[in-house]
């Protein structure tokens, strides 16, 4: 998405997608808009060494941006949506340079479509940096592709996380109809399931009523970090596989023939924890501490917290 800044409106927000976590992998415009806040808010999953690269670089005189957190990983305690959506409109409209920071891409499971149209209705300009999405990144560390000519003509991208009030995102009530998915993955398809951990068994079980147990699959846990983890299994062995490695959430399924093309090497080193190619030296230092003066003006709805030894404040709704 290019969507070019509106200086006719009132403030101004970016969304940027962090990537995994190698910093290496962001765009140029990411880093741009990064260097250019004012105000960042940052997920959980987003690295150190993203903030970092944020501080780093930025135009002479600038001031430092505040940093603040407004964390959201699930199946634990989080932000609400509705309290950062607020953040971000009051912080844009005060005239700060607002970038909300995402793990992977916007706009894949990330709200970023939620969150355009909030700053929208308030009629402030909106930016929009993607990130290479966790999907892709499980997948590169397996070294395997997501489509392939000789495997997969295409690929299927779905959650296994529900909503807060208890329906999938964009779905029914039911949930996401495995088998019809695992029917779709069987005529050539690779399926790749975001935030699917805590339903793993379930999701598992759906699948084999469609689709062979020698299927080959894997589970990618903290794709493109430091400590990425994985397991490469078939669909009947996954479950038992997952937990025998001890792997949880943030993790990435991948449920396909491509993986029969799997860097073995690679795997090994990810079943050991051992990762590659991370280039984060001189990056991981920590953010300054936000003074909170500029925090405290009364118009604002956040409460800001110390988060040592990071250096992010953390967002919590009043």
């Amino acid at each position: 998405m290019n969507a070019r800044p509106d200086t006719t409106r009132k403030g101004h927000c970016a969304l940027v997608g962090a990537g995994p976590g190698d910093p290496e992998w962001l765009t140029l415009k990411a880093v741009r808009l990064l260097q250019q806040a004012t105000l960042l808010l940052v997920d959980d999953l987003v690295g150190d060494a993203i903030v970092a690269l944020a501080l780093q670089g930025r135009p002479t005189g600038s001031p430092t941006p505040r940093v603040v957190n407004v964390g959201k990983r699930g199946g634990c305690r989080s932000t609400p949506q509705a309290f950062i959506e607020r953040l971000m409109v009051a912080e844009a409209l005060a005239g700060e340079r607002v970038v909300r920071v995402k793990g992977g891409d916007p706009f894949v499971f990330g709200r970023g479509g939620e969150e355009v149209q909030a700053l929208r209705r308030h009629g402030i300009a909106v930016d929009v940096a993607h990130g290479i999405t966790s999907g892709l990144a499980a997948a590169s560390a397996l070294g395997v592709p997501w489509t392939h000519r000789d495997h997969a003509h295409g690929t299927i991208i779905v959650t296994g996380h529900a909503r807060d009030d208890g329906r999938p995102a964009g779905g029914p009530a039911s949930g996401p109809d495995w088998p019809t998915l695992g029917a779709a993955a069987a005529t050539g398809l690779t399926l790749v399931v975001y935030m699917g951990m805590a339903a793993l068994d379930g999701i598992a079980a759906g699948l084999a009523l469609t689709l062979p147990g020698d299927t080959p699959a894997a589970a990618v846990m903290n794709a493109g970090r430091t400590d990425a983890r994985a397991v490469i299994a078939t669909l009947a062995t996954l479950v038992s596989a997952v937990r025998e490695a001890g792997l949880a959430s943030p993790a990435i399924l991948i449920i396909g023939s491509v993986l029969r093309e799997a860097d073995q090497n690679a795997v090994r080193e990810l079943a050991l924890g051992y990762t590659r190619g991370l280039c984060q030296e001189g990056l991981a230092s920590p953010p300054p501490q936000e003074t909170g003066t500029r925090a405290a003006r009364s118009h604002r709805s956040a409460t800001l917290q110390s988060r040592p030894p990071t250096g992010r404040t953390t967002a919590r709704s009043a």
